[in-house]
C-alpha cells in the first residue's frame, strides 16, 4: 500500500489545452478517494497520469515516496480497473484473473493460490471456467476486480467501472467494491461522474471542474457546507434549488428576499454563517435542498414567515416520499456556474422538462409521502432555515465567515 500524491500536477496538450491546472491533492494509504465532476473537468486525465498513460506536463506524481513523472505504466505497481472490463474473451475467468501474475511470470501455485483466493473473496469460485461472454456484467466487473486484486499492487485506480451497469447492479456493485477496499486496505483512486456513488462509496470525495479542484472533503462536510456555488450544486440529488436573492433587515430581524418571497432568517443562521450580515442589501445566491423543503401541512409548528407559497406542477410519488415540482414567485440565479451546473445535468431548458409559468421558477422539493398535495394546487411550503446555503454571486464563494471561504481545499 502507499499514498498517492500530486504537488501542483498539470496536463497540457500540444494545442495548449490545459486538462488538469496545478492539481495538489494527497491520497492517504489505505485511503479510498474518489474523484468526481462533470464531463471534462480532467478526473480521468488526473488518474491517467497516475497510471502512466498520460505524461505530465508540470508538477511532481509521487506513489509512495516515489517520483513516477517518467516512470514507465508497467513499472509503478498498480493495478487499473476500466469502464469496459477490458477482459479477453477466449480465455476463462481463471485464466484472465491470472493474465497478468503469468506475464509477471509468478510460480504457478502462487498463481492458482492468488486466483483461487480472489475468486473466493468476489464470490466467482463457480464461474471460473466460464467465458466472459457466459456471464453477467456484474460478473465480469468482478472479473476485472480479481484481475485487479490478484496483483497485490500499491494502489487501485478505478475509471467509471459501474457506468455500463444497469441501475439495480450499479448500486449492489457499489456496495460490494466499497467493502472490498475496506478489507483489503488498498489505496484507491476512483473516478466517476455520477456525484451519488462518490457521496456512498468515498471516504474523502475530490470535487474537480474545469481541471481545477474546488474542493476536497468527506462526503458529509461537502454536502452541509459546500466551498462554492459549484459544489453546492453539482452534489446532492435531486440537485440544490438556487434562487436569486437580497438579504434585508426590518425591525431588527433578517429576511432574505427572492422576488416576491420572504423568508425570515433566525439566529441559527448567522451563527453559522456570520459573514452574512455583511451582505445586508446586497444579492446572493440563496441555495435550498429539496430535503429541506417540506409540505407545511405535515410541519404545523414552521413559524409562517419561514413559509413560501407555490403550485405543483408536477407531483411523482415514490413510494417513500413524493418530489414535488412547484413554481414560487422568484427568479432562479444566473451565474457562470449554475449555467454550467444546468448544461451538465440537461437541465438548460428547464428542469426535468418541467417548465414555470411565466414570472415563476420551478423549485423541487421532497415532501413526506403523506402529502396530500396536488398537481395544480397552491400549497404552503415550509423551509427548514437552519440548512439554507448562501453563495456571493460574484465569486461563487460560500458565505460562512470573514476568514473562511467555504471548508476543505
Amino acid at each position: 500500500m502507499a499514498e498517492v500524491s500530486f504537488d501542483q500536477v498539470s496536463k497540457i496538450y500540444a494545442d495548449g489545452t490545459t486538462a488538469v491546472n496545478e492539481l495538489t491533492l494527497g491520497i492517504r494509504d489505505g485511503e479510498f478517494m474518489v474523484l468526481v465532476g462533470p464531463s471534462g473537468c480532467g478526473k480521468t486525465t488526473a488518474l491517467r497520469m497516475v497510471a502512466g498513460l498520460e505524461e505530465v506536463s508540470r508538477g511532481v506524481l509521487r506513489i509512495g515516496e516515489r517520483i513516477v513523472n517518467h516512470v514507465p505504466s508497467r513499472d509503478r505497481d498498480i493495478a487499473m480497473v476500466f469502464q469496459s472490463y477490458a477482459l479477453y474473451p477466449h480465455l476463462s475467468v481463471y485464466e484472465n484473473i491470472a493474465f497478468g501474475l503469468r506475464l509477471q511470470k509468478v510460480p504457478k501455485p502462487e498463481v492458482a493460490k492468488r486466483v483461487n483466493d480472489a475468486a473466493h473473496v468476489l464470490g466467482l469460485e463457480q464461474l471460473l471456467k466460464r467465458k466472459p461472454r457466459a456471464l453477467s456484467g456484474g460478473q465480469r466487473q468482478r472479473v476485472a476486480m480479481g484481475r485487479a486484486i490478484v496483483r497485490n499492487p500499491q494502489a487501485f485506480l478505478m475509471d467509471e467501472p459501474l457506468s455500463n451497469l444497469d441501475a439495480k447492479l450499479r448500486v449492489q456493485m457499489r456496495a460490494e467494491i466499497g467493502k472490498l477496499q475496506h478489507d483489503l486496505g488498498t489505496t484507491t483512486l476512483y473516478v466517476t461522474h455520477d456525484q451519488v456513488e462518490a457521496m456512498t462509496m468515498g471516504d474523502r470525495v475530490a470535487v474537480m471542474r474545469k481541471g481545477e479542484l474546488q474542493q476536497v472533503d468527506d462526503p458529509q462536510v461537502l454536502y452541509d457546507r459546500p466551498r462554492n456555488l459549484f459544489v453546492g450544486g453539482f452534489i446532492g440529488s435531486p440537485a440544490m434549488n438556487m434562487l436569486d436573492a437580497t438579504i434585508e433587515r426590518s425591525n431588527g430581524s433578517y429576511a432574505a428576499k427572492a422576488g416576491k418571497l420572504s423568508i425570515h432568517l433566525g439566529d441559527d443562521t448567522f451563527s453559522a454563517r456570520p459573514a452574512l450580515k455583511s451582505y445586508e442589501g446586497k444579492r446572493v445566491v440563496l441555495g435550498i435542498r429539496p430535503e429541506d423543503l417540506e409540505d407545511a401541512s405535515l410541519a404545523p409548528d414552521t413559524p409562517k414567515d419561514q413559509t413560501l407559497t407555490g403550485t405543483v406542477e408536477l407531483r411523482e410519488a415514490l413510494g417513500a416520499e413524493i418530489m414535488a415540482h412547484l413554481s414560487v414567485e422568484a427568479e432562479a440565479a444566473e451565474t457562470d456556474e449554475t449555467r454550467e451546473l444546468a448544461r451538465d445535468t440537461g437541465d438548460a431548458e428547464g428542469d426535468v422538462g418541467v417548465s414555470a409559468p411565466e414570472g415563476k421558477t420551478v423549485v423541487v422539493g421532497r415532501f413526506g409521502a403523506r402529502s396530500r398535495a396536488k398537481e395544480g394546487e397552491q400549497v404552503q411550503i415550509a423551509v427548514d432555515t437552519r440548512a439554507l446555503h448562501f453563495f456571493d454571486p460574484e465569486t461563487g464563494d460560500g458565505i460562512y465567515d470573514a476568514k473562511e471561504k467555504g471548508a476543505g481545499a
